[in-house]
């Protein structure tokens, strides 16, 4: 009996199996078709078009996951990969998906942490924007636009082309694409001068639900306020940037030190709490904490300063003489090779090492953020530092705010993480075992570290970075629809009060909630439609 029944459901499973196929075929060659019908250009949109029997379709999916968490076989696939090359691709893929019933994923640089931007639990494609990376750079009104599938290392490498005393205050991992980090708010080692990327963006070009290119003009301040910050993929598909670039000095300092708990390391966090957010703007002097699992934690401190090194000797010796930074310990270089010192790279390495976009190597990996307002006691610091030995991992990272961060209203973008902030954490949790049984010990680890540091952070709402993207504070649900209150659970931890305003953002431009996924912005008609139905 049980080998019959065993027959009659590999019988049944091959006839779905059968089925299965023949439906995503149609479904193929009638996406292609109104592909075809909507966009008639050079190249073919067909050549850009990917589809699971695409011999390039696996390559082209997994060279931009850079998760591993992502890649298994389990992990639910796109029906297929428009690449575009040409705005006219993205506003027919918009039409066609919309046709065929299809939600979209957009994909820059591949780096969501959370794999959102490429991985869904409906049927869905992804609009892949790596082919749009077209950089041009203006040094007369010392602007640029930049295309939203170029990489941060590509945008620093083209402006380094132009001048060696203009910069741009964004991410320090160089293969960031664009789109995700800038819509994101996007911070880096220049943000107490100049603040986040979208601080410094003054124009943009969206391609809408409807599918109309818009700029700051046709689209309006709301949409334009909208997208700097608020997740550009709840509102369309942002396919450039007009950015204000900023000066830097011919000599920038930079160093690189560490301590451990037995060089005093608890004293030095204690005194960086109180100075790194007051310090002059031109310095950004971050901590990685490191635990060594049992034995202590080994306390990591990157600077950049925007001066040469004795102006740096003074600050330090003024408001960090516990690190004990020596004159050797500083080098003086360009900022653009700044960027390569930042990013990890061998001193003597070529700048155009920014123009790969491959990272190496990929990891399994979780990340989570916090907002620290208030001094952690020494008391507090210990009791965390044990924490950490005990556990072996994460890896916390320290970043301080004040400066310009302090001075920008908490409206003025959706990112309101602003003054009364005195430093971010990162968490980070990194793996290479496969398998269920070490994800679910790493997650765990890390959201045990996460609830440790509940007392020391933010508070109604606990705050957190949207380009940290962290599904563990909530998502949307099932088929990504919620309601206002639902998604403002999650929603406030990353905007606070300006989740509001996107929601009414969302509700005018995107009424239906086309542009959805697990964290998405919200539309208010969308959800009281379907809850009519």
């Amino acid at each position: 009996m049980r080998s019959l029944n065993s027959t009659i459901f590999t019988i049944f499973s091959t006839f779905l199996l059968q089925i299965s196929m023949a439906v995503s075929g149609q479904t193929q060659e009638s996406f292609l078709h109104c592909l075809s019908l909507q966009c008639q250009t050079d190249p073919p949109i067909s050549s850009l078009t990917f589809f699971p029997n695409n011999s390039s379709f696996a390559s082209t999916l997994q060279s931009y996951i850079r998760n591993l968490r992502f890649i298994s076989a389990e992990t639910p696939k796109p029906l297929l990969i428009v690449a575009p090359t040409h705005v006219s691709h993205i506003q027919a893929s918009i039409t066609c998906s919309k046709i065929h019933g299809l939600e979209v994923r957009i994909r820059s640089g591949g780096h969501d942490y959370d794999g959102l931007s490429y991985v869904s639990n409906s049927p869905f494609i992804i609009i892949d924007m790596f082919n749009l990376r077209t950089i041009s750079v203006n040094l007369e009104d010392e602007t640029a636009w930049v295309d939203s599938g170029a990489t941060l290392g590509e945008l620093y490498h083209e402006i380094a082309e132009k001048s060696n005393v203009h910069g741009f205050p964004a991410g320090v991992c160089p293969t960031v694409g664009v789109g995700g980090h800038f819509s994101g708010g996007g911070y880096g080692n220049l943000m107490r001068k100049y603040g986040l990327s979208v601080d410094n963006v003054i124009d943009a070009k969206i391609v809408d639900v409807h599918g109309r290119v818009l700029d700051r003009e046709s689209m309006g301040e709301d949409l334009f306020w909208a997208i700097r910050g608020g997740g550009g993929a709840s509102f369309g598909v942002i396919v450039s940037w007009k950015i204000k670039l900023v000066a830097v000095p011919e000599i920038v300092t930079v160093f690189k030190v560490e301590r451990t708990l037995e060089q005093g390391a608890t004293d030095i966090v204690l005194q960086w709490q109180d100075s790194a957010d007051k310090v002059l703007d031109e310095m950004f002097l971050r901590v990685v904490l490191m635990p060594k699992k049992h034995k202590t934690v080994k306390a990591k401190f990157v600077a950049l300063f925007l001066g040469n090194a004795e102006k740096l000797q003074a600050l330090m010796d003024e408001s960090f003489p516990k690190l004990g930074v020596s004159r050797e310990d500083y080098i003086e270089m360009s900022w653009i090779q700044s960027v390569l010192f930042w990013s990890n790279y061998p001193s003597g390495t070529s700048v155009d090492v920014l123009l790969e976009r491959q990272p190496n190597p990929e990891k399994f990996l979780k990340k989570k953020s916090d907002y620290v307002q208030e001094p952690i006691g020494k008391a507090e610091l210990e009791g965390l530092w044990k924490k950490m030995m005990e556990l072996g991992k994460p890896v916390l990272t320290f970043n301080p705010y004040g400066g310009k961060m302090g001075e920008i209203s908490e409206l003025e973008m959706p990112f309101p993480h602003r003054a009364g902030n005195k430093y971010k954490i990162q968490y980070s949790v990194n793996w290479k075992e496969e398998g269920l049984k070490a994800s679910d010990q790493n997650l765990h680890k890390i959201r045990e570290l996460y609830d440790f540091m509940t007392p020391f952070v933010s508070k109604s709402p606990r705050c957190s970075y949207l380009n940290y993207r962290d599904v563990d504070l909530g998502t949307n649900g099932i088929g990504y629809n919620a309601s206002y209150k639902e998604a403002s659970i999650w929603g406030r931890k990353y905007f606070k009060g300006n989740f509001d305003r996107l929601v009414k953002v969302k509700s005018e431009v995107d009424p239906h909630n086309f542009f959805r996924y697990e964290q998405s912005i919200p539309s208010l008609a969308a959800w009281r439609g379907q809850m009519a139905e």
